[in-house]
């Protein structure tokens, strides 16, 4: 049996444009990265766009090269009217699960957003807010203030993975990200988890038990 391919959505922002002339002037996008990875934690971000200050070649993060993310995201940063960031952590998301950890880091996203906003556009699924909102199925791919959102939070992720990377130098987290590779999997399986690992994701519980890591060297980025 044949898939369905998923509709391919041009990004022209009309979404925001129409909920503009309805009265809304602070419209939100959120958007998370992270979820599928094995390390770490799960990253979002809301934003508000400025209509007077357009964005050219927004788009779903994974569909923009990491050079020119990286350019998109300071452009965001300098002309939003607001963005946040937020992340959950992975002993959160053993906690609670990924998609109740996905919508959490959201929902705190929008809640740091100064001026505060009146409308939310998600990707894909509701937030528990007491602000209007419309969740889109592809919202990274179909409105311009989820794709920004999309680009902030993956920039954002990415740097915290080449951070971990110094401290966890055996996993190759500055390449990968922390996703499920066969540089990953192997390190896993040599080295055992790290505390930042994710012990519900099936692939991390698999290896462990009798992990010969010597000890947590989280608290070697506070050290003196």
């Amino acid at each position: 049996m044949r898939t369905k391919p998923k509709p391919r959505w041009k990004c022209l922002g009309h979404t925001e444009a129409e909920l503009r002339a309805r009265g809304f002037r602070f419209v939100a996008g959120a958007d998370e990265v992270g979820r599928g990875s094995l390390f770490g934690a799960v990253v979002a971000a809301a934003v508000i766009l400025s209509p007077d200050s357009p964005i050219r070649g927004l788009n779903d993060s994974k569909q923009i090269e990491p050079e020119r993310r990286e350019a998109m995201a300071e452009r965001i940063r300098e002309r939003a009217v607001a963005w946040a960031v937020a992340a959950v952590d992975a002993s959160t998301i053993d906690r609670i699960n990924i998609y109740q950890a996905s919508r959490l880091a959201m929902k705190t996203a929008v809640l740091q957003l100064k001026p505060a906003s009146d409308f939310v556009l998600v990707d894909a699924v509701p937030l528990d807010l007491h602000v209007p909102q419309q969740p889109l199925i592809q919202g990274d791919e179909r409105c311009h203030a989820i794709a920004a959102a999309s680009i902030i939070a993956k920039v954002y992720r990415d740097s915290m993975m080449r951070e971990w990377d110094q401290y966890y130098p055996e996993y190759g987290l500055a390449s990968h990200k922390g996703y499920q590779t066969p540089e990953h999997m192997a390190a896993i399986r040599l080295h055992g988890p790290t505390p930042l690992h994710r012990f519900s994701f099936e692939p991390v519980r698999q290896n462990s038990f009798h992990s010969p890591m010597a000890q947590d060297r989280q608290m070697e980025m506070f050290a003196v």
